[in-house]
């Protein structure tokens, strides 16, 4: 698990460096007709993917103190907030109850700002995607007696990394160059 979280942090440095590189040479970032990025709708969304962390850390205490119930449904609560987050990102993309991003205009490969935002979001939406299915196989597993708290551990790990992950994402995506006024 750690060689593929090292090399799969390789894959997110690379590409937050590449938006990087492309935001220094291309000004302005905000392209004319592009809408602003809903800060205070994915730092929300940021808080429940964070709190996911915390939900996984003490499911893994749980099992590893023999307490099952518990285990299974923090276990669940935090496949639930991957699951709350991906929706969210499906309303910041597409919209479901509101216009979403590419109704309002920013389009992929229309810009470098948009053709990023869509790869690297989309990319870190695949691991929760890839993270919740993991979650729930754990859950189904452990509830049936075939899961230990090791491989619970495990998926921690990786669930703690994409949640670290995105403070990143969040950080170099929405934050930065909102600060900076592209």
């Amino acid at each position: 698990m750690w060689i593929f979280l090292l090399s799969d942090a390789f894959s997110f440095g690379a590409l937050l460096i590449a938006e990087g590189i492309l935001y220094a040479g291309h000004k302005p970032w905000r392209q004319p007709g592009e809408p602003e990025l809903g800060i205070g709708f994915t730092a929300v969304l940021t808080f429940i993917l964070l709190c996911t962390s915390l939900t996984n850390v003490l499911a893994w205490a749980a099992a590893a103190g023999g307490r099952r119930k518990q285990a299974a449904q923090l276990l669940a609560i935090t496949a639930l907030g991957g699951a709350v987050f991906l929706v969210g990102q499906f309303q910041e993309w597409f919209g479901i109850w509101a216009p979403g991003l590419l109704h309002e205009g920013l389009v992929f490969g229309q810009s470098p700002r948009a053709s990023t935002f869509f790869v690297i979001t989309g990319y870190h939406g695949l691991h929760v995607l890839i993270g919740v299915a993991y979650i729930l196989a754990i859950l189904v597993g452990y509830v049936r007696g075939r899961v230990t708290e090791r491989q619970i551990e495990l998926l921690g790990l990786y669930w703690c990394f994409v949640d670290f992950v995105w403070v990143f994402v969040f950080s170099f995506v929405y934050l930065l160059p909102s600060l900076s006024g592209a």
